[in-house]
């Protein structure tokens, strides 16, 4: 619709122009004596817009020929850009598709050309990491570092990453404390640096900052804590009195974590305080039943294994067909020298799952009785199981000289 307004409007402006020509009458006189030129008003008007024209176009010729240096500077730094644009997208390109040579050269011509030289600086870094050019990765950050000081973000974070591979966490935690603003990624990298360097007591405080921030699943946080509070526990372990304090700063949930308390526990035995390691795992036992952490209640003898034995055929009642609690009871009453129930608690605990902890056992509580040929029987299985164990541990071969 729009198109046929105008057709209708040019067409009527043909007709005006036409009519007016035909009938215009007038005309122009021009005196320079000792000349008169005399010019119809229509031929003088065309004369004029013709002149107009001609005058447009010789300035704009002549403006074009002036500008044209500088348009063919405009045109060849807007092509030099659009080649670098094009080299760092290549190289980044190359680089997730694991061509490292090719994204390092790309990303080394870019930053030559000036396209953001802090971000090609370290693709060519890791490139050339990822290569083992070591050297080179250390002078593409360097050149990062002057060339781009304002994307010093982007730099620090690759520098740490790059220092974690090379399992050197403290350079790494020297490199993220310059950073000014530490986001969840950068809290994460420091978190895998501190695990690197064992400092757990800075581990399990970035693991609260970053659940506030909920990073991790459920899972993901069990067990990282659980990993956390262990190695802190076993770094602690250097006195009661330092072992209890860090045992006391671990939330009263998490204490009763299965894995928590038996590292504890161990922690405890090591320097000889066996009553509270036993105090440990019943508390975490009445919370969360768990076979393993209930075979080490036999190793931590308290002063009063009766009250041990009593707890433990509590349990008993409502773990009948555990294995492992079985053997515990086996060897807390062959501790105490009631014999007839450890032989049953020993029997049925291989009864239920044969092992060669309560076939040994069961071998020295037997050789204690003087009953050698069964004793000696229970010996040879439990070694018997030992070395099927081993053999399919190392499916079969010696892997060296015995």
């Amino acid at each position: 619709m729009k198109a046929l307004f105008w057709i209708v409007g040019l067409f009527a402006l043909a007709v005006g122009l036409t009519l007016l020509t035909r009938y215009n009458t007038g005309y122009m006189l021009i005196a320079f004596p000792p000349y008169r030129i005399e010019l119809s008003l229509n031929l003088a008007i065309v004369l004029a817009l013709a002149g107009f024209f001609v005058v447009y176009a010789i300035l704009s010729i002549v403006s074009g020929t002036i500008n044209l240096p500088s348009r063919v500077r405009d045109f060849r730094r807007q092509r030099r850009r659009e080649k670098a644009r094009g080299a760092t997208l290549a190289g980044i390109r190359a680089f997730f598709e694991g061509r490292y040579a090719k994204a390092e050269k790309a990303a080394s011509n870019a930053m030559k050309l000036g396209e953001s030289p802090g971000l090609n600086a370290i693709v060519a870094a890791r490139s050339a990491h990822e290569m083992g050019g070591y050297s080179k990765r250390d002078g593409y950050i360097a050149e990062a570092e002057t060339r781009a000081p304002d994307d010093s973000d982007i730099r620090l974070m690759a520098q740490a990453e790059l220092l974690l591979e090379d399992r050197r966490a403290e350079d790494a935690l020297r490199v993220l404390a310059q950073l000014r603003n530490k986001h969840t990624a950068a809290l994460r990298l420091e978190l895998k640096a501190q695990q690197q360097a064992k400092n757990w007591d800075e581990v399990i405080a970035l693991i609260a900052q970053l659940d506030k921030r909920k990073v991790f699943d459920a899972s993901q946080l069990e067990q990282l804590k659980r990993q956390a509070y262990s190695e802190n526990l076993k770094q602690k372990a250097v006195d009661p009195a330092t072992l209890d304090l860090c045992w006391q700063k671990i939330p009263t949930r998490d204490r009763k974590d299965n894995k928590t308390a038996a590292a504890a526990a161990q922690c405890f035995m090591l320097l000889g305080d066996n009553t509270t390691a036993h105090q440990i795992i019943e508390q975490s036992l009445e919370s969360q039943w768990d076979s393993e952490l209930v075979a080490l209640y036999a190793s931590c003898l308290g002063n009063d294994v009766v009250r041990q034995i009593d707890r433990a055929e509590k349990w008993l009642k409502s773990h009948e067909s555990d294995a492992a609690l079985l053997l515990t009871l086996g060897k807390l009453c062959a501790h105490q020298e009631l014999w007839g129930k450890a032989q049953s608690y020993l029997e049925a605990s291989l009864a239920l799952a044969p092992s060669h902890s309560a076939h040994l056992a069961l071998a020295q509580l037997q050789e204690r009785l003087g009953q050698s040929e069964e004793s000696r029987k229970h010996y040879q299985k439990s070694v018997d199981m030992v070395l099927n164990q081993l053999r399919n541990v190392t499916g079969g071969r010696r892997k060296s000289a015995l």
